[in-house]
């Protein structure tokens, strides 16, 4: 299978997804009750997402064109994939960037995001019988050329002992913050709403800390994110809502809420599910100077920074990490 056969695979994989016929609709049902934080409102979001700026033709095509993939893979690799489970389809791009490059991969999905790929390379299957010779899945990852594996700080040791002899690619936790001024527009604290509560924070490129300037009005904020207000109609996280609000009053922590989330100041980057974290920061403070080189960032959102409502929307060349999985696979 040539590169240009596998674009056109990958574009018709684009135009299934947002079809959106009986066997998707089905498939991303069964995801759901498998995963109760995968909810319908997010899966759509992330499948569209993949299917509007991934599998694009147009897009597919400069993407190879930019890092000049040859049209045929004389001496493919077989990849070992560990995917992640915290949102759907999470995996989706180190999937794309061996199959595009011609490389074998074989996929160890999570327990907890395994229905939606399996069922999306079952399409691959039906419409090219070879692609069963491209990708796999499996429980166990021997034998493999080099890896690709994402998960847990604690994870990420295993997997740093396991495949240490192999080129590999190993991620942990990380997560994004905003720094606000607080001239931000209406219109920008409502896109910051998106980057704050789709998956319910649980991504990577999630905003799950604010640094806020002194005298911070947190009013229109927490208004803003009134558009998420019917998460709390959903028991797992209002379980978690009022745990975490339980531990606040407990501990007496200051917060704000709007009732569907708490603020909370706290130095932590990362914040529990249904809190957000902040930290005021001095007029002749610049933030993003004391994040600099913190490998526990992935993202920074705000005014010179990644625009609001954009966190969750990567392209293909917005490589988790900052790593960039093409060339590293180009040059196995």
């Amino acid at each position: 299978m040539n590169l240009q056969q596998r674009i056109v695979l990958l574009n018709r994989l684009g135009e299934y997804i947002l079809q959106n016929n009986d066997n998707w609709q089905a498939t991303k049902e069964k995801a759901g009750l498998q995963n109760p934080w995968f909810i319908p409102e997010f899966i759509d979001l992330a499948s569209r997402n993949i299917a509007l700026a991934f599998l694009q033709k147009d897009k597919l095509t400069a993407w190879a064109n930019q890092y000049n993939i040859p049209t045929d893979n004389a001496t493919p690799k077989n990849i070992g994939i560990v995917m992640a489970g915290n949102i759907p389809l999470v995996g989706f791009h180190d999937f794309l960037c061996a199959f595009i490059t011609g490389h074998r991969q074989t996929i160890k999905p999570s327990s907890k995001d395994d229905v939606l790929i399996k069922h999306l390379v079952q399409q691959l299957y039906e419409w090219d019988e070879s692609t069963r010779q491209l990708i796999t899945f499996s429980e166990m990852l021997k034998n493999c050329d080099a890896y690709i594996a994402t998960g847990s700080n604690n994870s990420a040791r295993y997997f740093e002992y396991y495949f240490s002899k192999y080129p590999h690619i190993i991620r942990r936790n990380r997560t994004s913050v905003a720094i606000l001024t607080g001239e931000e527009t209406p219109e920008e604290l409502d896109e910051l709403a998106d980057d704050v509560y789709q998956y319910f924070g649980l991504g990577c490129r999630n905003v799950t800390k604010l640094y806020v300037p002194g005298q911070y009005d947190f009013l229109p904020l927490l208004n803003a994110f009134k558009k998420y207000d019917h998460l709390i109609d959903l028991h797992k996280y209002k379980h978690n809502y009022d745990y975490m609000l339980a531990v606040l009053i407990l501990n007496k922590q200051y917060y704000m809420t709007n009732q569907s989330i708490l603020l909370n100041e706290n130095k932590e980057l990362f914040s529990p599910i249904s809190q957000l974290n902040f930290e005021y920061y001095k007029p002749d403070e610049r933030p993003e100077n004391l994040l600099a080189g913190n490998a526990d960032v992935q993202c920074i959102v705000g005014k010179n920074h990644l625009p609001f409502g954009k966190a969750q929307q990567p392209s293909l060349t917005d490589y988790a990490d900052g790593v960039d999985i093409l060339k590293f696979l180009l040059e196995l």
